[in-house]
């Protein structure tokens, strides 16, 4: 899946879906014309997380990630 398909798919800026693969949430894969996006299985696996999460849960990970991604 393209990566600006999966962030919308998930709701997200193309640069949290960015923060989400250079984390290791997200697993990258190429298409056949060479360009990079993500796993239908990583997307749908985030969907998940998403749906079960506590709103702490959330705010927590999205703070872990910032600062990997910094």
């Amino acid at each position: 899946m393209s990566q600006p398909d999966a962030a919308r798919r998930l709701g997200v800026p193309l640069v949290r879906l960015g923060m989400l693969i250079a984390s290791g949430r997200m697993t990258p894969a190429h298409n056949s014309a060479g360009r990079i996006g993500v796993t239908l299985v990583s997307v749908e696996a985030e969907e998940i997380w998403r749906t079960n999460a506590t709103l702490s849960a959330k705010i927590a990970r999205l703070l872990k990630d910032t600062i990997m991604w910094l």
